[in-house]
């Protein structure tokens, strides 16, 4: 018999009795199915097991009490999310405790008191609410964003001695029983108060406990592109670029919600903060110029509250030569540290050093922004005119693992969207580019980045090594885990190699962290429903894209059994393509590897039939 230091999650459903007497055979569905599709996946992605299942319950042990924590905050969210188009009479809710302590262990169960008071903790915590054992609140409270509501001593049945106990309080997200919540107005709860909460692992708990009233509020920023102060408008993506490139550093930092770039940028002209604030739904925004005069750069840089308009801080920063990297790392780690409240100079170095090492120089980084900003214009001439800059780039610096990717990245461009002629010619020059690139030594943190997320793409398109691709997504996620514009992108790739589960999240995340997501978020969430299963939350995305996919609208009407619908969608396809076929489909967009992995492939290619697509 060995004992062991645990930390023990305890559930049960509210209500267990009434809702087996009024509906059993509806009741123990929808146990079943919240336990497979989410109590099960859950558990397990926060590194936890469960020992003991009830009729109405079960117990999990976690190794870290901070995964249990964070499991039951989803769990609650998730349940809540579940219940939303369900009748009150029918919802499930649960109940959560969680305690750590030492536990004995025997075969595959837990026993002893470790065990036995988060069964009774559950019992005083609120429908759809978690209690915690004052033990936990302590090990949590400067890890995670939650706040802590003590409820006094608690003396429970068969414990000597009275429980510490603690309710959590989740940011924006209620844990009243559901019927105090209005149908619909769940979303914009969650999207005001902060869903930031459940995303964050580690340093998060200062604010709920320690923060000034002043600075109460969700960390959540938006980078302004930052004024073109030369006198030349030729120079205006410089602003455009280093303003950029501080969302993507400052995406790294788990303690912000960073708004995307296609948000912030929308206000490319004058505007107050406060509106910029309240559009964004953002407590702090950075703005700034930027002059430059030969190798020399002058960056000025201001952190401004966005609910008052006061300035936090101002700074100016002069850079000049290869130290371009080094004057946005110092604007993101100052932002950093007055907003998240990291501490530490032995954090701020190691963040200098990843994303600085082996910076490009000024005149290479400078082709690499002039491009860039041409690039997301989205049209296939400009796409043209920012590959032929990176080209001329590239033949100034050879060496460039920086230009290369940009490169790979507008045949991926062209390739996906249908602008060339040759795809399969234009994949092979990226998946050149590509690689040659990751073979670069010494490479910055954003010329990493750069590598794997083109990678991600390119062992799909090119190799048809999907297992690889996810290799690569998650490696680029891993390196910006809060920006929304990539991990929306790198979706894709995770729907297309069956990562269903993990797609979702990260395509749901995206989008209540965008305030102003685009229609492709929608509609790879609903490609990544789809093949989840999901056909009618499939449709829904779609229906909320400006132009909908037709091809995808065809599959999802076809698995619901709608025909007549998924009839209409490929003859308005047809219409559009005249030509396009099941065979194309299949090896869309290269021509050559298939679109996506089997089994998938296979169902999605007979729904398209059962629409009406053409075999050849």
């Amino acid at each position: 018999m060995d004992r062991k230091l645990a930390a023990i999650l305890a559930a049960d459903v509210v209500g267990y009795s009434t809702l087996m007497e009024q509906d059993e055979q509806g009741t123990f569905e929808r146990l079943r199915a919240g336990r497979k599709e989410l109590f099960d996946p859950e558990i397990a992605r926060h590194h936890g097991r469960i020992f003991k299942l009830m009729g109405d319950g079960l117990l999990a042990e976690f190794g870290s009490v901070v995964d249990a924590v964070e499991c039951a905050v989803c769990l609650q969210r998730g349940l809540a999310e579940r219940n939303l188009n369900i009748s009150e009479d029918q919802r499930i809710q649960v109940r959560i405790g969680i305690n750590i302590g030492e536990v004995i262990i025997d075969g595959d169960d837990c026993y002893g008191d470790g065990v036995n008071i988060a069964a009774r903790l559950e019992q005083l915590a609120d429908p759809g609410g978690i209690c915690v054992s004052a033990k936990v609140a302590r090990e949590v409270e400067k890890k995670l964003s939650f706040g802590f509501e003590a409820m006094g001593e608690q003396k429970v049945k068969n414990i000597t001695e009275p429980i510490q106990a603690f309710r959590v309080k989740f940011d924006g997200i209620p844990l009243l029983p559901r019927r105090a919540v209005k149908q619909g107005k769940y979303w914009s709860a969650v999207a005001v108060g902060g869903l930031l909460a459940l995303l964050i692992a580690g340093g998060g708990g200062w604010y709920a406990l320690q923060r000034p009233a002043a600075m109460a509020r969700e960390p959540s920023i938006a980078v302004l592109p930052f004024a073109n102060m030369s006198g030349d408008p030729a120079q205006d993506y410089l602003g455009s670029g280093i303003a950029e490139d501080i969302i993507t550093m400052l995406s790294s930092f788990p303690d912000l919600r960073v708004v995307s770039r296609s948000s912030s940028f929308a206000y490319d002209k004058p505007m107050k903060v406060q509106q910029v604030g309240e559009d964004l739904k953002v407590s702090y925004v950075i703005e700034g110029s930027v002059r430059r005069a030969g190798d020399k750069v002058r960056v000025t840089a201001q952190l401004v509250d966005a609910s008052t308009g006061e300035h936090v801080w101002a700074n100016r920063y002069d850079e000049e030569g290869s130290d371009v990297a080094l004057l946005q790392d110092n604007v993101a780690n100052r932002v950093n540290d007055t907003v998240a409240g990291l501490r530490g100079e032995i954090r701020k170095k190691e963040e200098a050093d990843a994303w600085s090492k082996a910076a490009p120089v000024l005149e290479e980084y400078d082709y690499y922004l002039r491009g860039h900003q041409l690039y997301f214009r989205f049209t296939k001439e400009d796409n043209a005119k920012a590959r032929a800059i990176w080209q001329e780039g590239l033949a100034q610096f050879p060496d460039s693992a920086l230009l290369r990717t940009k490169i790979a990245f507008s045949y991926i461009h062209d390739i996906g969207w249908g602008g060339t002629d040759d795809p399969w010619r234009d994949t092979e020059l990226a998946w050149r580019l590509g690689t040659e690139a990751q073979a670069i030594p010494h490479k910055s943190r954003l010329e990493t980045l750069f590598c794997h997320w083109v990678m991600t793409a390119l062992y799909q398109w090119h190799e048809g090594d999907f297992a690889r691709s996810v290799v690569e997504a998650e490696a680029a996620a891993s390196l910006v885990p809060y920006d929304a514009w990539a991990r929306a992108d790198l979706a894709y790739y995770l729907a297309a190699a069956g990562k269903t589960d993990r797609a979702i999240e990260y395509l749901e995340d995206s989008i209540r962290r965008d305030a102003k997501n685009m229609d492709w978020y929608f509609g790879n969430l609903a490609i990544a429903y789809y093949f989840a299963d999901r056909p009618a939350d499939s449709v829904v995305m779609l229906q909320k894209m400006k132009a909908p996919w037709d091809i995808n609208l065809a599959a999802a009407y076809a698995r619901l059994g709608k025909l007549d619908q998924a009839r209409a969608s490929i003859a308005k396809l047809l219409k559009d393509k005249p030509d396009w076929t099941i065979q194309k489909e299949a090896v869309f967009p290269t021509t050559k590897q298939p679109q996506y992995v089997e089994p998938l492939l296979k169902t999605y290619l007979a729904d398209l039939a059962t629409a009406g697509l053409p075999e050849n």
